[in-house]
């Protein structure tokens, strides 16, 4: 089964705010025995919001599912080795450090290496390991700029537009995910490990894979087209009298078959509009002469047409509306978790193969699980009280998770 596949693959997370917790969490999602190692006062991605739910970030919380937490302070000699200890049988690090930070605590790959031969050690940064700007931060923002994705968002006139959600940090995370189970199974032939470096830059230019291949062969860079698709008209989402429909007819029979839908069939035999390339062209005037139609009815009534004439097409949905529909409550990608702290959680589970048996474990709270994992480790309650005692971990007891 999909989601226990990985059953057997320890994974220490040394990650924060976005891209390298979502690969953990899909590792979890797989089964794996994901550790998040973070500060005593808890990583960086536990202070952004909005939103919260009560008090606790909702950002933080979707992004950590099926892991235990451990808190370390890897700035003291006994936090570094506990660090080093977690990784001596590790199968999967994932760390999301500036390059250079984990050298300088004796973490890094070489240093685990050193221990672990087999390690798959994942550096996840914003430009990589090396190069010119190797040593430059970035977020998600920043990156969807430096990439160029920021130009070519929104309509001819608009100033330049982010995608609104953490669009980098989401593909480095699936890249990374992918990258490390084919290093694992790679591992499996060759037996030894091997260091990923993967960068927000790389991973968001590989996700604009077909406009920038077309700027690379023709030197011509996309033009913005809001909802609509550079390559193909119509495939556009156009206005009706009570909202918007998103409508895709570029294939011949389904142009044809739109055309005579809406009573249009001069159209076909227009040279503005004879083939794909030529509607693609012309597509404001098209564009335009297809709205007066639509504007004429409600998105329903549209909707229930062109699905009879195989047209594709779909409602411009919000949230709310997205959520209410029969195939989201049947899709099992939604679902809930009962969090200590921040109460029922909802949010999207693993898409593929959704069971009843997948794993699902609430996000951790700073430290929740330090004095198991250490136990584990074979540390005693005086040594692991020793290290509390000196603040190189954090622990949090039993009643206060539950409390």
């Amino acid at each position: 089964m999909l989601t226990d596949s990985l059953k057997d693959i320890k994974v220490v997370d040394f990650s924060h705010i976005v891209a390298g917790p979502v690969c953990g969490m899909l590792l979890g999602d797989m089964g794996a025995d994901v550790i998040k190692v973070e500060p005593l006062g808890g990583e960086l991605g536990r202070a952004i919001g909005p939103p919260w739910q009560q008090r606790q970030s909702v950002t933080s919380l979707s992004v950590n599912r099926n892991k235990r937490g451990i808190a370390l302070d890897l700035k003291s000699d006994a936090g570094r080795e506990i660090a080093l200890e977690l990784m001596r049988d590790a199968d999967v690090v994932i760390e999301s450090f500036r390059p250079g930070v984990m050298a300088r605590l004796g973490l890094d790959y070489a240093s685990v290496k050193a221990i672990n031969p087999g390690v798959i050690y994942c550096s996840v940064s914003a430009y990589g390991q090396t190069g010119t700007w190797h040593d430059r931060p970035g977020v998600d923002g920043i990156i969807q700029a430096v990439t160029g994705m920021m130009s070519m968002l929104g309509s001819p006139d608009s100033d330049p537009s982010k995608v609104p959600i953490p669009i980098a940090d989401m593909v480095t995370a699936y890249l990374s995910t992918i990258s490390i189970l084919a290093s694992l199974n790679g591992r499996r032939r060759q037996g030894e490990g091997e260091h990923l470096d993967v960068s927000l830059y790389n991973c968001t230019l590989m996700l604009q894979h077909l406009p920038l291949s077309s700027f690379l062969s023709t030197g011509l860079a996309p033009d913005k087209t809001g909802s609509a698709a550079p390559y193909a008209a119509p495939n556009e989402a156009f206005k009706t009298a009570d909202g918007w429909i998103m409508v895709a007819a570029y294939h011949p029979a389904r142009w044809s078959a739109l055309c005579t839908l809406l009573g249009l069939p001069e159209l076909m035999q227009d040279e503005r509009f004879l083939d794909n390339p030529a509607r693609v062209q012309h597509r404001n005037q098209l564009h335009w002469l297809l709205e007066q139609r639509f504007i004429r009815e409600t998105s329903a009534h549209w909707l229930a047409r062109l699905e009879e004439q195989d047209i594709l097409c779909a409602p411009v949905a919000s949230y709310d509306e997205l959520t209410s529909t029969e195939h989201y409550l049947q899709s099992g990608i939604e679902v809930e978790l009962p969090h200590a702290d921040a109460g029922v959680l909802r949010m999207p589970a693993f898409a593929i193969n959704s069971h009843p048996d997948a794993p699902l474990k609430a996000p951790p709270a700073v430290g929740e699980h330090t004095f198991e994992i250490l136990h584990a480790l074979g540390y005693s309650e005086r040594q692991i009280a020793t290290f509390e005692e000196a603040g190189a971990i954090g622990l949090r007891l039993r009643q206060e998770v539950s409390a």
